[in-house]
């Protein structure tokens, strides 16, 4: 399993990040992100923070750790300079907290994503065709999630990353260790939302593809 959606004790997390490691590690995953909660008040806490204990724990464990952020309820205006930033501090992997229709996120923040030099959009809700195209145009993924409420919008998700090209991951979104789960269960998670065989490798395709371009 690779999961590029985490959150530890820095956000809302239950975890410090050395326990999600040895978790994730003890049920196979290959590698994943820490990517918690952020907005102006703490980018620059929470992020040199990650990047120095994944410094210190990666010569100990198997899994690939890549430092990151959310960008959570941010205005769209802001996403872009917030990006840039977080990766002047280190993160790796840089997620946008997208449209899900379980939170009142911004109308506007899908799309300031997509522009914004980002690399995953996250649970994007019912995310329009057009914002679909431009993501697929920009290379940034859309993630179909397995967390409660934001999976509601998987389908429609898939159905037009499929049709229009962009390029899909899965993340889990986990907060607490029961979150994690098995490259199985991801299996069973984008079949629900209507990928074919063919299409679920692409997913972890996908997925490979950013562990090698963000290792170089």
């Amino acid at each position: 399993m690779i999961d590029f959606h985490i959150h530890s004790v820095f956000s809302d997390g239950e975890l410090i990040p050395a326990e999600i490691i040895r978790r994730a590690e003890e049920i196979g995953y290959k590698a994943l992100a820490i990517t918690d909660h952020a907005d102006p008040s703490n980018l620059d806490l929470i992020i040199p923070r990650i990047v120095k204990v994944f410094k210190e724990i990666q010569a100990y464990t198997s899994v690939a750790l890549l430092p990151g952020v959310e960008l959570t309820h941010v205005p769209p205006e802001s996403i872009s300079e917030l990006a840039k930033e977080a990766k002047k501090l280190g993160a790796k992997i840089i997620v946008v907290h997208g449209e899900t229709i379980v939170e009142p996120v911004k109308k506007g923040t899908n799309k300031a994503a997509i522009e914004a030099d980002i690399d995953i959009l996250a649970h994007p809700g019912l995310i329009s065709e057009e914002e679909v195209k431009e993501a697929a145009a920009r290379g940034i993924y859309l993630e179909i999630s397995s967390r409660k409420g934001h999976s509601l919008s998987n389908g429609h998700v898939a159905k037009l990353a499929i049709k229009h090209g962009a390029k899909l991951v899965i993340n889990t979104d986990t907060h607490s260790p029961s979150d994690l789960i098995s490259e199985d269960y991801a299996c069973k998670i984008l079949k629900g939302a209507g990928l074919s065989d063919l299409e679920i490798k692409e997913v972890f395709k996908n997925m490979e593809e950013i562990i090698r371009r963000k290792n170089k």
